[in-house]
């Protein structure tokens, strides 16, 4: 059993204290925000063990591992911070925000050999985790093409989310660029697809809607992209394509991520309400085995500082395809979220710290999750030119 710390007390952090809280594996739960209302709001909704005042002071504590809920684009930093400091880390997602920041995080845990996790929530997206089933098999045969859309509209819950998390100059934040949060495309992907992205071309489009978010005279990242497309070589072989939409005509509520492959034997679709796999022969149904089964109600007291089109994503339970034998008996009939995919990250992360064994979204993979998305939203900058995805490596074997 290890104590855990959790930085960040938002909208998002609060499902997996609660999660933690109620694994075996977990014992004390401390948390700290930059609002220390905000973390002890967190404390006392789910009886942690307490709150403490600040990040380093947290760093310097006996805690075992650190789980970091933070903006976006602080990750980086802190997490090697935290490994530093001698703790394993949590992080959601995305792993950082250049290729700096992405090698000094593998660095770190290769020196510290401590636990390194990302929560990237499309590596239990019901299609990948059945795509991931059958490409094992050989069902697709070769896999040559796949298709990854993260489509969340800004007007379904985004903007309430970073006024929520940004405060008055939550404008600055919100233009965060697409291309740079690439993970609930690209891990859908590659966590069926055991290949890697090798060079990219994109596309930006820019944002017209002019109420100051995408604006590069507000924008604190300098971007003015609101939609984003981008195509990459994977090693092997092959292509896969990601979409990244702020603006579109989509029900994100319903479905944020979805995933398509193409193989030489058979293809799989997964849309909003139809899934399907596709062979020479014929079309099977695949819906009812890759939709997830509502555990809580949007209406529930817990989400009631989460806007009411983002609850969608903290209320889904496990679908069929999800193989729930692994999970402890106190996780059983608890609300999930992400499509069935917060048990499962919350319990990869206590098995890697307590065992030692690699999580599956662990440094390497985290690192061929994200980097291609930085390395495609400089090649949307310089209007679609082709550019060379460096590639960390493999994870090693022990």
């Amino acid at each position: 059993m290890f104590s855990l710390g959790i930085v960040g007390a938002g909208q998002f952090a609060g499902q997996f204290a609660k999660l933690w809280r109620l694994h075996p594996g977990v014992g004390d739960i401390v948390v700290t925000d930059l609002l220390p209302e905000r973390a002890q709001r967190l404390a006392d909704e789910y009886d942690l063990a307490g709150t403490v005042p600040s990040f380093e002071d947290l760093l310097a504590s006996d805690v075992d591992a650190i789980a970091i809920f933070t903006q976006r684009w602080t990750h980086g930093p802190l997490v090697v911070q935290a490994l530093r400091a001698g703790k394993h880390v949590y992080s959601s997602v995305p792993m950082a925000i250049s290729e700096e920041e992405i090698r000094a995080i593998v660095e770190a845990v290769r020196e510290t050999g401590l636990t390194y996790m990302m929560g990237e929530t499309s590596h239990y997206n019901p299609a990948t985790v059945h795509a991931r089933e059958q490409a094992a098999k050989g069902a697709f045969g070769r896999l040559f093409y796949a298709e990854g859309d993260y489509l969340h509209d800004m007007d379904l819950g985004f903007y309430d989310a970073y006024r929520y998390s940004g405060g008055e100059g939550w404008k600055a934040t919100a233009s965060y660029p697409p291309l740079m949060y690439p993970t609930h495309s690209l891990g859908g992907i590659l966590g069926a697809w055991q290949t890697h992205a090798t060079s990219v071309s994109a596309i930006g489009v820019l944002d017209d809607r002019g109420d100051g978010v995408f604006d590069k005279d507000v924008s604190q990242f300098d971007n003015d992209f609101s939609n984003a497309t981008a195509l990459f070589e994977a090693a092997g072989g092959g292509a896969f394509r990601i979409n990244e939409f702020r603006r579109v005509g989509f029900p994100s509520h319903i479905r944020e991520s979805r995933f398509r492959f193409f193989g030489t034997e058979a293809s799989m679709e997964q849309l909003v309400n139809v899934s399907l796999w596709q062979d020479k022969e014929e079309v099977t149904d695949l819906t009812e085995h890759l939709r997830p089964k509502p555990t809580l109600s949007p209406d529930d007291p817990s989400l009631e500082h989460v806007s009411p089109a983002l609850r969608d994503a903290f209320t889904s339970g496990s679908a069929p395809v999800h193989d729930r034998s692994r999970l402890p008996k106190e996780f059983a009939n608890v609300s999930n979220g992400h499509e069935g995919s917060h048990h499962f990250l919350a319990d990869d992360f206590v098995t890697a710290v307590t065992t030692g064994a690699l999580p599956p979204v662990n440094a390497w993979v985290a690192a061929r999750y994200t980097l291609p998305g930085i390395v495609a939203h400089h090649s949307a900058l310089k209007g679609g030119v082709r550019l060379d995805i460096p590639d960390l490596g493999d994870a090693p074997e022990a």
